[in-house]
């Protein structure tokens, strides 16, 4: 089946976003991929439209269970045969998926990276025909990665056990320049096509809040936000519970989830949230990977997260549509101490050995203080996150503001850029990560971030809290180089994109839009599904504003594909003609 018949028959859109198809394109042409490409971006289409094209099995190697689980179902509704093999099977129920694998009823296998060892998957992949494996959430393979797995090591082993090598394609959200090589040379990926999108999510607004009374702050927030689905992710499980009674408190629809709470708990709490039945959730970090939910309007971080690269994974899910969302942090000095305790106190890791724990321990400390860096910049928010992952919005930063972050929008209310000292920060921080280490350091009694990787000797370094250094109009700049293995950087749209909003809907457009909701929830609970594995909100906008009345013309919606329109497609036609 050809690209663009799978891409709308399966999965509705007419169109690719930016950098899929050239991954697709290169993985049907059997070179090797690895792509980087934020949260909300589609990764996923990326593999599973050459795996439907291709003739064989993928198999998609994948972290974490909801993960696998939210993916399957979301494939099943498309019309996708696919199936996963994790610990939340029994033994027999993973015999009788391998056993249906073997017919040929799946195009797609997610699994697990420790069931890569066992002997019955290993058995079946041995004679099986596989076309393709994927590594999901890549970055796991690295040291240098916030989330480092030991088990992903094993990966290649696996395919270099295979009878003929697959296409190998990798693919994550959140990996710097040294994590980028730590892929592709730990893989062996072999003359890869290293494509890096752009990792501005421009829908997004980022805002960092000082102020002493979170509760008070958070509370204004969420009442200005109230017909609208957030996530409010906080540190410990014992601040979830305190700022969830707090908001219950005050009468909002809100639930929780953290490990502490009883398996049956936290999967009743998630799905109040995924149903919308309870459009808030306070959470830890446990919560979030794998969750597709694409109404999400805004993530607030009570606490400042542990990492840049967990931050922008976190902030990702907000805004999954497209539509624009909003990303804030709520910051107090506090929350770097702790940071701080619970990454030197989390206990040891049997899979790594001392060496790598020590490593680990290094790297999540600096990352943390490159994350308070974050939080204390009086610099483009935007540009902050862009230049840590190795890419840039300009070339030169002298005069220039996203107007999307609170930083740029006050920008007429402090003083010009330091465009000097902050460049200079940024080429230096390169020079060290790339050679892994970034010599930020935090100096707990000012509540400052500092780079430099002797501190002792140089003293303060180059601040990156109020006062950065380097002198105003000091020296020209250069262009900011961000090419490694001859990847390439898209930076723009994705052809054929059009997105509505609901305030660009008339007062009759609105009404349907409302009515469209009332269906899709109505089905969602008759089938037991997620109300956005139906159709997404961008969907049903699109929807209230062409009032498709046939399948010609719903099929011209994005999102609405053949499987979708057979099963759903004629009851929101009558709601449209009904609105007529």
């Amino acid at each position: 089946m050809e690209k663009y018949q799978v891409l709308k028959q399966y999965f509705g859109y007419t169109s690719f976003k930016e950098g899929q198809e050239e991954l697709v394109d290169s993985i049907l042409a059997g070179w090797d991929v690895l792509g980087i490409m934020p949260t909300g971006a589609g990764k996923s289409i990326c593999y599973q439209v050459p795996a439907l094209c291709m003739g064989g099995i993928t198999i998609v190697v994948s972290p974490l269970i909801s993960l696998m689980m939210d993916q399957v179902k979301a494939l099943n509704q498309a019309g996708v045969h696919a199936a996963y093999i994790n610990s939340s099977l029994t033994e027999n129920q993973i015999a009788k998926a391998l056993q249906n694998a073997t017919m040929g009823q799946y195009k797609i296998i997610y699994v697990a990276p420790e069931r890569l060892e066992t002997e019955r998957f290993l058995y079946f992949a041995l004679n099986a025909d596989i076309s393709m494996v994927t590594i999901d959430e890549a970055h796991c393979i690295s040291q240098w990665g916030q989330d480092f797995r030991p088990s992903y090591l094993k990966i290649l082993q696996f395919i270099d056990r295979l009878p003929v090598r697959p296409i190998v394609s990798a693919f994550t959200a959140t990996a710097t320049t040294v994590v980028r090589k730590d892929i592709l040379e730990i893989l062996c990926l072999q003359n890869p096509k290293v494509l890096v999108t752009g990792f501005d999510r421009e829908n997004l607004f980022f805002e960092v809040r000082t102020g002493k009374n979170k509760d008070d702050q958070l509370l204004h927030y969420l009442q200005n936000h109230l017909e609208e689905s957030g996530i409010i992710y906080c540190a410990t499980r014992k601040n979830v519970e305190k700022v969830c009674e707090f908001l219950e408190s005050r009468g909002l629809p809100v639930t929780r989830y953290h490990a502490g709470l009883s398996p049956q708990e936290r999967k009743e709490n998630q799905e109040d949230f995924i149903y919308d039945r309870k459009p808030i959730v306070v959470a830890t970090n446990a919560f979030g990977m794998g969750i597709d939910k694409s109404n999400v309007r805004y993530v607030v971080h009570y606490n400042m997260p542990q990492s840049l690269e967990n931050y922008y994974q976190e902030a990702g899910r907000a805004g999954r549509d497209g539509m624009s969302a909003e990303c804030v942090i709520l910051y107090s000095p506090q929350d770097v101490h702790i940071n701080k305790y619970l990454i030197e106190n989390r206990g040891e890791n049997s899979e790594l050995t001392e060496e790598q724990a020590e490593l680990v321990l290094k790297n999540d400390r600096e990352r943390l203080w490159a994350m308070a860096g974050y939080c204390k910049t009086n610099y483009c928010l935007r540009e902050y996150i862009l230049r840590y992952f190795g890419t840039s919005r300009w070339q030169d930063i002298s005069g220039k503001y996203c107007g999307n972050c609170s930083v740029c929008v006050n920008a007429s209310e402090r003083q010009e850029y330091d465009t000097y000292g902050y460049k200079d920060f940024w080429d230096e921080y390169d020079a060290y990560e790339s050679n892994g280490y970034t010599g930020v350091v935090y100096d707990e009694k000012k509540d400052i971030v500092y780079f430099g990787a002797k501190y002792e000797k140089m003293g303060a370094g180059r601040g990156i809290g109020p006062n950065i250094g380097g002198g105003k109009g000091a020296g020209k700049q250069s262009a900011y180089g961000t090419g490694v293995y001859g990847e390439s950087a898209v930076n723009k749209r994705g052809a054929g994109s059009e997105t509505f909003s609901v305030e660009q809907l008339t007062e009759k457009q609105q009404e349907l839009f409302k009515q469209l909701k009332a269906l899709r929830l109505r089905i969602a609970k008759a089938v037991s599904l997620p109300p956005y594995m139906i159709f997404t909100d961008k969907t049903l906008l699109e929807m209230s504003v062409k009032c498709p009345t046939n399948k010609q013309e719903m099929l011209q919606i994005s999102g609405v594909g053949e499987n979708k329109y057979q099963r759903y497609g004629e009851d929101f036609e009558e709601v449209i003609l009904q609105h007529l």
